[in-house]
């Protein structure tokens, strides 16, 4: 990493360059703001450590206008006048850090390494991300969340690999997006990704399915049937759902990712494979394990990689971008969500993850009858989120009471006998509610 210190202070420039130069990093000085601004123009620097009080110009003018130039500059203010106020003011400036005089070099060493991984993060899924735009992938990654660029730099290192992964996550967080984008960035791409739902399969028809069987094998075997690990040579297995795999079959398993070799039913024949494995569960494994319903020895076969998918509401900044891209996808005209609906969307917990949002935005766009989306045309389940789950009692049955309101009369298209008759009150009371609720039809 490149780093450039901008003090008027020499001798806590020579200090703090000498030290991170030992430490491995290429250093850069400028004693002024001028001189900064000229050698920022002149060379690449990934972090600058600004003074914040300089006689020519204040260090938040001089990021100002790095910011301007390069706008993913990194930059951490130094200030001997060290306060809450100081360090909002330089956090809106968009500085990632600041530190006070007398400089701690452990301290400073930290905050780079830090800031030094953060860098490492982005680059990687930046290229992960511009890659899985050019992949045949089914839709799009989106991850401008910290959460899913974490992912996505992971997903870059472990894809080079032949290891076996274990991709861990709830329903609906995209576990075979992830597998799916692993086998494309691979060098098995040009080979098969064949996916076997453990869950889905009858027990009884597992082995044929993952193993095959030869001619006459069992009743209905007419003809011989390759399974999906020859299926998938010289490509990838997606085992998904693998917690759900019956006990009497994770010890075959088992032997074929240990020797590489197959044997389908019926044939005493062992045909080697070569595939790389990629499973998924949204089970905890760990327990099921404890609990004697998954094999202690498979469970560390498959989990050579670990990598863990957070659920949406860990990642709740991809929610606009998310939205967004859905509502492009299934609409047929432009149809955009308005402010309300938008931060009713974000505060929802989301308990199915991209899968319910992705269901709602098709129910929505196929619905609704206007040119924007407004909070009152979101189901229910998230318009009345909000009143379970903050301010006092009073608060929330007042909440609850307009989402009610609402949602009748938008379902009798407004008209107020029909929506009191639904809501059990005369329409007397409905206007009264509705006046205090300060409700009127759009």
């Amino acid at each position: 990493m490149k780093i450039l210190i901008v003090d008027d202070e020499e001798m806590q420039c020579r200090l703090l360059g000498g030290f991170l130069e030992k430490q491995g990093y290429t250093v850069s000085i400028a004693l002024s703001g001028a001189e900064a601004l000229q050698r920022f123009s002149e060379h690449p620097f990934q972090l600058v450590l600004l003074d914040h009080r300089m006689p020519d110009m204040p260090g938040d003018e001089v990021l100002r206008r790095m910011k301007a130039v390069n706008p993913l500059v990194r930059s951490m203010m130094i200030t001997a006048y060290g306060s809450v106020d100081t360090a909002v003011t330089v956090m809106k400036l968009g500085a990632d850090d600041f530190l006070e005089k007398p400089v701690d070099l452990r301290e400073v060493l930290e905050k780079i390494r830090r800031i030094e991984q953060s860098v490492m993060i982005e680059e990687e899924a930046a290229g992960v991300a511009e890659e899985a735009d050019r992949a045949a992938l089914p839709m799009n990654i989106i991850g401008e969340s910290a959460a899913m660029k974490e992912v996505l730099s992971l997903v870059r290192r472990i894809a080079p690999t032949d290891w076996t992964a274990l991709i861990r996550g709830e329903t609906g967080t995209g576990k075979e997006l992830i597998a799916r984008l692993i086998h494309l960035l691979s060098p098995r791409r040009e080979q098969p990704f064949i996916e076997v739902n453990c869950a889905a399969i009858p027990e009884n028809l597992f082995e044929s399915e993952l193993f095959g069987h030869e001619k006459g094998a069992f009743t209905g075997a007419s003809s011989s049937r390759k399974g999906r690990f020859e299926l998938a040579k010289n490509g990838s297995l997606f085992l998904d759902e693998v917690g759900e795999l019956p006990l009497s079959l994770q010890a075959k398993l088992l032997r074929a990712l240990q020797e590489k070799k197959i044997s389908r039913i019926g044939s005493e024949k062992e045909i080697p494979v070569d595939v790389r494995v990629l499973a998924a569960t949204n089970r905890d494994l760990k327990k099921r394990v404890a609990e004697g319903a998954f094999r202690e020895d498979l469970f560390y076969r498959l989990n050579v990689l670990d990598l863990e998918i957070p659920p949406l509401r860990r990642r709740k900044s991809d929610i606009p971008a998310l939205v967004t891209f859905f509502t492009e996808r299934y609409s047929p005209r432009p149809l955009p969500f308005d402010a309300d609906a938008m931060t009713t969307l974000v505060k929802y917990a989301f308990p199915g993850n991209v899968r319910e949002l992705e269901h709602m935005i098709q129910r929505i766009t196929t619905l609704t009858r206007g040119s924007v989306i407004r909070a009152g045309d979101l189901p229910p389940e998230i318009r009345f989120q909000q009143a379970t789950e903050q301010g006092s009692l009073a608060e929330r049955l007042e909440i609850l009471e307009r989402e009610m309101l609402l949602s009748a009369l938008e379902k009798h298209g407004w008209v107020q006998t029909r929506a009191a008759e639904s809501l059990g009150i005369s329409e007397r009371v409905l206007r009264y509610k509705m006046k205090k609720q300060r409700i009127s039809k759009p």
